[in-house]
């Protein structure tokens, strides 16, 4: 299984991730972030398309590399990765669905001055325009279709613990 935690940037998406990963036996964080980073290491480098999402390659290596690693370990795979294009989303749900890999498809949401204090407030990272730039495209993609494919839980209140607990409760019940 597959426990994918969506969101945009400062929704907490990686601490929750972790969290997640300690409370649910058998399972693994993989950041799909790393398949765009191994993408944007081949040299010369891929033509620019301002996201690495953008690269035709990069959806199907993340169902493949996900399938791969269920295959060998089996158990769960929480992954915190921000997909905000539905046409993305749906291409690679749809080559889970066709492993046979179930996905429980979390948004972790957040009003927009709260991710936006979150972005410019962060310590380990730094206040980062690139975030920042992301938070109209998440509203729209709420709007439009994303909360409509998952399960949304707002995380303006709850702690990272909190939110981590909702989840693996809704994965376990």
């Amino acid at each position: 299984m597959i426990v994918w935690l969506n969101g945009t940037h400062g929704a907490g998406k990686t601490t929750t991730g972790a969290l997640v990963q300690g409370l649910l036996p058998n399972s693994r964080v993989f950041d799909a972030e790393k398949v765009g980073e191994t993408l944007m290491d081949i040299k010369p480098a891929l033509p620019w398309t301002g996201n690495f999402q953008h690269w035709p390659p990069w959806r199907p290596l993340v169902v493949e590399t996900a399938r791969h690693v269920l295959d060998y370990t089996g158990g769960t795979l929480v992954m915190p990765m921000t997909v905000l294009v539905e046409k993305y989303w749906r291409e690679i749900s749809a080559g889970l669905a066709h492993h046979g890999i179930p996905v429980r498809h979390f948004v972790l949401h957040a009003d927009q001055d709260t991710l936006r204090l979150r972005i410019e407030g962060d310590t380990h990272l730094g206040p980062s325009t690139f975030r920042l730039a992301h938070l109209e495209p998440y509203a729209d993609a709420a709007r439009t279709w994303l909360h409509r494919e998952a399960e949304v839980v707002d995380t303006t209140r709850l702690t990272p613990e909190q939110v981590a607990g909702r989840i693996v409760a809704a994965v376990h019940g």
